[in-house]
């Protein structure tokens, strides 16, 4: 009976051997025989790409007028309001000139008893009764009362402040009753020109190079003139609707910051921009016939960018490449993918180095459509 047991026991045992090993064959021959997965690969052309550097801007109209009393006084009216548009010569402010009227008809007085005293001589130097000294000291006696007259007349004109300029009324910074004088830091307002607007913004040395290498033009004036025309992107995001165009550049680098300064000119023919106002300004910049490949064809190791090729045997490669630069989601590539190369196009994270797959070709055209291409080989 034990050994009736113990020979059904061995039996069990042997089978579940045979049976283990026959699974595992079966499920070796079941990996060997499953195809390599199917992964979206593209053919790399030559593209032309724009892309844009941008820089940090303020704006200001083209003529910024301070208006400032030229004589102390209280102001006694505020003829105009903030933002209102004002033409050259147009009065802003009155000032108060009582005290200066006064002073004019002292002035006038004075001038008066001066004629009087020069009208008297006149006769008594033909008649030789008195000196021609005497004459001659009236006469300067006259022509001082007449200047100071006209001094103390000049500064009544001057208690009517009238705009400098065409242009829009900034702010007022006094109003009714406030004592103003010369001295004061602050203006009355500033009258601004805002039919064009400036937007200043600087450059560093490394893009200041670039700019002078890579722009047709024997000097810097040249230069600019070659150089396309700028975008203006708001404060809100948005780009302004009209494009602008680099006008001058200072030329030197400022040792303090490292930058060089440049001004653009943009039309305003809405008052959409005005004074103070900030934002970007985007500079086209085009990569000619460049190699580029969307960002999400590569990952980052150790610091450095990779992506894969597809090799003849429908393996992949794992390749370093090196960026030149990053427009939107691609990247414009320097090194390490060649035109007629085919990448993985997607899905990298799933695959390794060797490793057999199953391509499916795509259009390269598919692969760049976030960036328009310009020119394609």
């Amino acid at each position: 009976m034990k050994r009736t047991t113990l020979y059904t026991i061995l039996g069990l045992s042997l089978f579940l051997v045979i049976v283990s090993c026959g699974n595992k064959e079966g499920n070796a021959t079941a990996m060997q025989q499953a195809p390599p997965p199917a992964i979206p690969v593209s053919k790399i052309q030559k593209s032309t790409v724009t892309g844009y550097n941008t820089y940090p801007t303020n704006v200001e109209g083209i003529i910024n007028s301070e208006v400032r009393a030229k004589v102390s006084g209280y102001v006694q009216k505020v003829l105009v309001d903030e933002g209102e548009k004002v033409t050259k010569g147009q009065v802003l402010f009155q000032l108060e000139t009582q005290t200066l009227s006064q002073d004019a008809g002292a002035a006038k007085a004075r001038v008066n008893a001066a004629q009087v005293e020069v009208d008297k001589l006149i006769p008594l130097v033909e008649k030789n009764i008195i000196s021609a000294v005497q004459l001659e000291t009236a006469k300067a006696n006259l022509a001082q009362s007449k200047a100071s007259y006209n001094s103390v007349a000049a500064n009544i004109g001057y208690g009517t402040v009238r705009s400098p300029v065409n242009g829009y009324v900034g702010a007022i910074q006094f109003r009714e009753g406030s004592l103003v004088s010369p001295n004061d830091q602050t203006p009355l307002t500033v009258v601004s020109d805002i039919q064009k607007v400036y937007a200043f913004f600087t450059l560093n040395e490394s893009d200041y190079l670039d700019f002078l290498q890579n722009t047709e033009g024997k000097n810097l004036e040249e230069k600019i003139a070659n150089y396309p025309e700028v975008n203006l992107i708001l404060a809100n995001g948005k780009t302004y609707s009209e494009k602008g165009k680099i006008e001058t550049s200072s030329g030197q680098i400022n040792s303090n910051t490292g930058t060089v300064s440049f001004r653009a000119v943009f039309d305003n023919p809405n008052q959409l921009l005005t004074n103070g106002n900030s934002g970007k300004i985007q500079i086209p910049v085009v990569y000619e016939d460049a190699i580029v490949i969307p960002q999400q064809a590569t990952y980052e190791q150790q610091g450095n960018i990779m992506a894969f090729k597809l090799k003849e045997n429908n393996t992949v490669a794992l390749t370093m490449i090196k960026v030149k630069a990053t427009v939107d989601n691609l990247y414009v590539v320097e090194s390490g993918i060649a035109e007629g190369d085919k990448i993985i196009v997607s899905g990298v994270a799933k695959l390794r180095n060797e490793m057999p797959i199953t391509p499916q070709e795509v259009a390269y055209d598919s692969i760049v459509k976030p960036i328009k291409v310009l020119f394609k080989n």
